[in-house]
């Protein structure tokens, strides 16, 4: 089997991440004996990672086009690439599998929060140009998913996506004809073969790993109330942003402007008590998966979609993102000592669900030939 994956990033050679949930699952295709190649829209080069064939638009046009594909896989697919690549190309494919990962199914601004004062895209004539477009952007994507939908399937990374996509697509699951799944995104293998270390000398009470500061549904700005309401814990903050340049920061808060890879963040979570993991929005929060699975006491949102994929769980707890008036030291005691290696979030059953998947719509083209 040979599958084309279109994202609009990717990792690439100079050791930029983006999207490195999709090439963790090409990485996993390709074990099981895929054959995987990316074409990534942000891309003018053409290069190999990890066993990975990457290339940009030019390419496939110049020099692809004429290659079989069994599949065409679409991540968080918009308009401006992923649709012209469809309408140009999409008779070359026997089926499409498109994966939904958040904002490209969802009126925004209903469902996010409101943008911090600061950052700069937050004006009022900005955003309401942003809802027009995704009023139309909405009904554009239900006439082409009605259009492509025999030779289609459909992947939500979890039930709250799945229910927001059926809210403003205002497609029905009849309409869908069963043609989904929910499959959850995987995990870095290092939490899968590690286990928190509770005996570990501890530096920090309380620590948060964000890759975005500046996004409002990252919770920023409720974990420093929390800090200012626990000022005998030490709170540790990882994550790039001007968050700090505009607000100001407590004591006994630490903040480090940086990303971190896998390793590092293992040795961070070893030396903390617990790991604090607000969000206000999120079709899952890997990060947050991510520690759970490790084991770490976890603290995030009370909201529909933690309950959901933190079901299980019995090292994390929930807490009101509107009262941040509270000691988090008996939250933290309650679920110290409640760990047990959790699979929910394993490859076998993320990753290998899809692989189970592409082998299915794989046997459905060989029917229809």
């Amino acid at each position: 089997m040979r599958v084309l994956v279109l994202a609009t990033a990717y990792p690439e050679l100079d050791g930029s991440k983006n999207m490195y949930y999709v090439h963790t699952r090409n990485l996993y295709y390709i074990q099981k004996g895929i054959e995987v190649e990316v074409l990534n829209f942000s891309t003018c080069q053409e290069y190999e990672i990890d066993g990975i064939k990457v290339f940009g638009l030019e390419h496939y046009q110049n020099r692809y086009n004429n290659q079989s594909y069994d599949i065409l896989i679409l991540h968080a697919a918009n308009i401006r690439y992923h649709y012209k690549f469809i309408k140009k190309y999409g008779t070359k494919f026997p089926k499409f599998l498109f994966f939904f990962h958040g904002h490209e199914v969802l009126r925004c601004s209903k469902i996010y929060p409101k943008p911090y004062d600061y950052v700069k895209d937050s004006n009022f004539i900005k955003e309401t140009v942003k809802d027009i477009y995704d009023i139309y952007k909405l009904k554009f994507w239900k006439k082409v998913f009605l259009k492509c939908l025999e030779k289609s399937w459909f992947v939500f990374v979890s039930q709250w996506m799945f229910d927001e996509f059926k809210k403003w697509i205002k497609l029905s699951e009849n309409e869908l004809k069963n043609r989904y799944s929910i499959i959850y995104n995987c995990i870095g293998s290092v939490f899968e073969t590690e286990s928190y270390k509770k005996d570990y000398k501890k530096k920090y009470d309380f620590v948060s790993v964000r890759s975005n500061l500046d996004g409002s549904k990252y919770g920023v700005d409720i974990i420093v109330r929390l800090a200012y309401n626990n000022p005998n814990k030490s709170f540790y903050l990882i994550g790039k942003g001007d968050y700090f340049r505009y607000r100001s920061k407590p004591e006994n808060l630490i903040v480090e402007n940086k990303n971190l890879n896998h390793k590092e963040i293992i040795s961070l979570l070893n030396a903390s008590r617990c790991a604090l993991m607000p969000t206000r929005t999120d079709a899952q929060g890997v990060m947050a998966c991510e520690m759970a699975t490790f084991g770490i006491p976890l603290i995030t949102s009370d909201i529909p979609v933690c309950r959901e994929v933190f079901s299980g769980f019995e090292n994390v707890t929930y807490i009101s993102n509107e009262k941040c008036d509270i000691s988090l030291e008996g939250i933290c005691d309650k679920i110290s000592n409640k760990f047990r290696k959790n699979e929910k979030y394993f490859a076998k059953n993320t990753c290998g669900k899809e692989v189970c998947l592409l082998n299915e719509l794989y046997t459905e083209i060989n029917k229809d030939i």
